[in-house]
């Protein structure tokens, strides 16, 4: 494949056929390093009062070259910035050699710290290893990436220029291991279920679909790990968790992503209100430990503090649209969605059209963080009819500025009901709903040898990464997310 490089990369490539002369590797291992935390080094020789230029303490570092200043080059690592003295009067051999350096090159240095006079602590090199030739220019550091989408597509040379970035990342890091952590100090067991499987089930979702070429059958890439979680319920496991990757072939926005992170977590013997207080104690605590009570977010002040509001869906939608939908018909509410512009789907029923409505009125309302309960049971296929009124469900979902973050219910466990569920589910999918359930039959199965009363709930890690880090966008919270090919 022939490629076309600027006049700064085939300056670079031609330095490769100096190395040759030289016999120096390029791409050379590192020796053994002494120090390589640029930050430490700095903050404890701040602490010396010593006025002496050389603090007689050896040191071996290794970094990126950032830019040069004068005989210093200035490098830098995982943990942030040192400056490298280096005379070159002092070793004209290994001056040939630092005069082949470009800004990105990655080196090995050895030498003694020091503070220069005006004190500021640096290595003077007595020893300068090439590790890795950069091959590109980086951008300009104080611009990066101008171009959105070419900062997500090469989110590597992003990483290198942009600080906040990188701190976008830890945080991320961070808020999983303490849900990990906040779980496992619950005794829950993590698991690690299946991402392929043979049954659409678990949610309300379009499949990514693949070929097993050993057992001749086609999967799709999960969509949901509820369904192997709750039958490890089953299996006399009561209290189950899993963090992973769930696959949804669908559309991409500011919080949408095609392949995105969930917890999942089911309890036996728990029920909808434990679900609502387990989800509220993880994003209250999490807010608390990152010092993010109290924010504002997408223009809105908003308060993670607990306990968050309550309010029954349908009998807050019904304020909306100025009629108790508990108590209205079909064709009524089907005419209030009409005047409202909003499509009528084949499969719809009254359940669906409250749903429509919810959406079109209330969500937008729902700034502070709100559980919304009481969903019709035409929408809530996995989840217990509610003891009062069959038409709804204990279900749940908790919403934050517009968006939900959660959705959790009392499990239902019922074989004899689950099955209606997913047969009712099979004629939605006849009727043109491509997000429908298939039967899963082993799931059936699972039930009948007896699952606990339980509750479950999901969480989505990327949206709530985002509302802890400010960003309104999933993209800057996904590492390497999918982007459409650069046109040529």
């Amino acid at each position: 494949m022939e490629r076309k490089f600027n006049e700064q990369e085939l300056v670079r490539r031609e330095k490769l056929k100096k190395y040759k002369e030289l016999n120096i590797n390029p791409f050379s291992q590192a020796d053994k390093i002494i120090d390589n935390s640029t930050s430490l080094i700095v903050k404890y020789y701040n602490y010396s009062k010593n006025d002496l230029h050389e603090l007689n303490f050896e040191s071996s570092i290794v970094g990126r070259i950032m830019t040069f200043r004068g005989p210093f080059i200035i490098l830098k690592d995982e943990n942030g910035k040192l400056q490298v003295y280096f005379n070159k009067k002092e070793n004209s051999e290994l001056a040939q050699l630092v005069e082949t350096f470009d800004i990105g090159d990655i080196i090995q240095v050895k030498g003694i710290v020091m503070k220069t006079n005006t004190g500021e602590i640096s290595v003077k090199a007595k020893e300068i290893k090439l590790l890795t030739k950069s091959l590109k220019p980086l951008p300009e550091k104080y611009h990066g990436l101008a171009d959105v989408e070419e900062k997500y597509r090469h989110r590597y040379v992003d990483l290198i220029i942009n600080e906040e970035a990188k701190e976008i990342f830890w945080t991320r890091s961070k808020i999983i291991s303490y849900v990990r952590k906040y779980f496992d100090d619950l005794k829950y067991l993590e698991a690690d279920t299946p991402v392929l499987h043979p049954i659409l089930g678990g949610a309300s979702a379009k499949p990514f679909t693949t070929f097993y070429n050993a057992l001749n059958m086609d999967f799709y890439l999960r969509i949901a790990t509820e369904l192997p979680l709750k039958k490890l319920l089953v299996g006399g496991f009561d209290r189950v968790y899993e963090i992973g990757r769930i696959f949804r072939n669908e559309g991409v926005d500011t919080t949408h992503n095609p392949e995105f992170t969930s917890i999942e977590f089911y309890e036996a013997y728990s029920d909808l209100d434990g679900m609502m207080k387990r989800t509220e104690d993880l994003i209250s605590a999490l807010a608390k430990k990152l010092n993010r009570e109290e924010i504002v977010y997408g223009g809105n002040k908003i308060s993670l503090k607990a306990p968050f509001k309550k309010i029954d869906m349908v009998d807050e939608t019904s304020k909306y649209v100025g009629i108790n939908l508990k108590n209205a018909t079909f064709e009524e509410i089907k005419k209030i969605a009409i005047d409202n512009k909003i499509k009528i789907e084949n499969y719809y029923t009254s359940g669906h059209l409250i749903n429509e409505l919810f959406e079109l009125f209330v969500e937008e309302t729902l700034i502070q963080p709100t559980f919304v309960y009481g969903h019709p049971i035409e929408i809530s296929p996995l989840a217990r009819q509610n003891e009062k009124d069959k038409r709804f469900t204990d279900r749940a979902e908790l919403f934050i500025n517009k968006k939900e973050y959660a959705n959790m219910f009392s499990e239902l466990n019922d074989p004899i009901d689950q099955l209606a569920r997913f047969e009712s589910q099979l004629e939605e999918k006849k009727s043109g709903n491509d997000e429908a359930s298939e039967i899963d039959m082993d799931f059936i199965e699972a039930l009948e040898y007896g699952m606990p009363p339980a509750g479950g709930c999901g969480i989505g890690i990327d949206r709530l990464v985002m509302l802890l880090t400010g960003k309104e966008s999933i993209r800057e919270v996904l590492l390497f997310p999918h982007l459409k090919n650069k046109e040529k």
